[in-house]
């Protein structure tokens, strides 16, 4: 008895031994709810496979929270190894030199494995330099597409959804003549109906490459075919073609009760849809685009967040950083994520083996995203973009387009405007950071 009792503690002091040798590793994030959950699972299970590192995400709210937070905390010398940052902060992390570990630079001194070929180009993009070199690891990333209401469909007697921005006031006339209010509705208005339409008809949206050339950028997006797509949707606010939701994710209600036949939102919203439709029946398309401006549109860029490495940590701790970052890119993760979560998977290998599985079959629709963004070949226009005090921008932005749909300005005076005062938000990113 007192033998197996001592050799109970014997295993348990071996335990705490390789409990207390194994590198703790941070890693704060902005993923809430069951979101964040499964941010937990997929650390559990690195943690499980190997007893060297444990991984501790660690949830900071909001994406302008934890990207402030870990600002904070590194001047302070207590950041995290790794920190989320959502695309619109890429261009401040990347004027932080001294504090950022590039992920390209990582996987090279830690001698692990990385193949920057075996990412979608098309989300890599957004977070490479001019060089090509990955400087952080995409982890959620969506992009928009069209979602549509097939009872409200079925109803009119409409089979397709519209490929075109010129087929929809078709499509919505038929829809109000049988008692549809409202055709379609948009999520984040700045960068569906203005960044995506930039890059989906091949037009800079800035200058310098859209960002990734310098920081001394001028916005372009005040042009005449940017002018010509929301003075059309403004002419459709009049008539029901278009109705106006809200800033963010906010008009899906008008689309979830059935107000609204379509939406054109992110395709992570794809489990929400799913979710919330009055109905139950909803198909997936292709972002529109008009076939005035491009034959053949180019491919959309996306939205969400990366994962950044922050300076200042042990070897120990940036080799683990290192083998996670492997293990979070391996087919099996990374198919799992997007077959949970609606995110775009990151590796065509995950892509490939989500296709393999049936899931595309089982539901429908999901693989709309990622064929929009990997059928074509990015161009510099549609890379992705790469501005200063972006999110200060896009606060512009909104406010001006709301000046659009409210009557109050024209098109034209409104897109010159946020360009005016956007502009001065860019200058003042390249004084500091030029």
């Amino acid at each position: 008895m007192k033998l197996a009792k001592w050799g109970l503690c014997v295993a348990c002091s071996l335990l705490a031994m390789q409990a207390q040798a194994a590198t703790e590793i941070q890693w704060w994030h902005a993923m809430g709810g069951s979101l964040g959950k499964k941010v937990d699972e997929i650390a559990a299970d690195f943690n499980k496979s190997q007893n060297e590192y444990v991984i501790k995400p660690v949830y900071k709210g909001s994406y302008s929270d934890t990207m402030t937070s870990a600002i904070a905390a590194f001047r302070a010398h207590k950041q995290p190894a790794i920190v989320q940052v959502y695309e619109v902060g890429t261009a401040t992390m990347m004027a932080a030199k001294k504090a950022i570990y590039p992920v390209y630079q990582l996987m090279h001194d830690t001698q692990e494995p990385f193949n920057p070929d075996a990412y979608l180009a098309a989300i890599t993009g957004y977070y490479t330099d001019s060089d090509n070199h990955m400087l952080s690891l995409p982890f959620n990333s969506s992009t928009p597409v069209l979602y549509y209401n097939k009872t409200l469909f079925d109803k009119a007697g409409i089979k397709n959804p519209p490929k075109t921005w010129e087929q929809m006031p078709a499509v919505a006339e038929k829809l109000r003549e049988a008692g549809v209010k409202c055709g379609f509705t948009t999520g984040w208005q700045s960068w569906v109906q203005l960044e995506n339409f930039a890059a989906r008809h091949n037009l800079p949206f800035a200058s310098e490459e859209d960002g990734f050339a310098g920081t001394n950028v001028k916005l372009l997006f005040n042009t005449k075919p940017f002018i010509q797509h929301i003075s059309t949707l403004a002419k459709w606010t009049k008539n029901g073609t278009f109705t106006y939701g809200g800033r963010q994710s906010d008009s899906a209600q008008l689309f979830y009760s059935g107000q609204c036949a379509m939406y054109t939102g992110s395709s992570a919203s794809y489990a929400g849809v799913k979710d919330n439709i009055k109905g139950g029946k909803f198909g997936v398309s292709p972002l529109p685009y008009n076939k005035s401006l491009i034959q053949r549109p180019q491919n959309t860029i996306i939205g969400g967040a990366s994962l950044w490495v922050l300076r200042g940590k042990s070897d120990a701790t940036y080799k683990g950083v290192a083998e996670f970052f492997h293990y979070l890119s391996s087919a099996k993760v990374q198919a799992d994520w997007h077959q949970f979560t609606g995110y775009l998977p990151i590796t065509k290998a995950a892509y490939q083996l989500t296709k393999e599985q049936g899931f595309y079959q089982s539901h429908p629709g999901t693989d709309v995203a990622v064929r929009q963004m990997s059928s074509v070949k990015p161009t510099v226009n549609s890379k992705g973009l790469r501005l200063g005090n972006f999110p200060q921008i896009r606060d512009v932005i909104n406010s001006e387009l709301e000046n659009v749909w409210s009557g109050k300005k024209t098109a034209k005076q409104a897109l010159d405007s946020a360009v005016k005062r956007g502009n001065k938000l860019l200058a003042q990113f390249h004084q500091m950071n030029g």
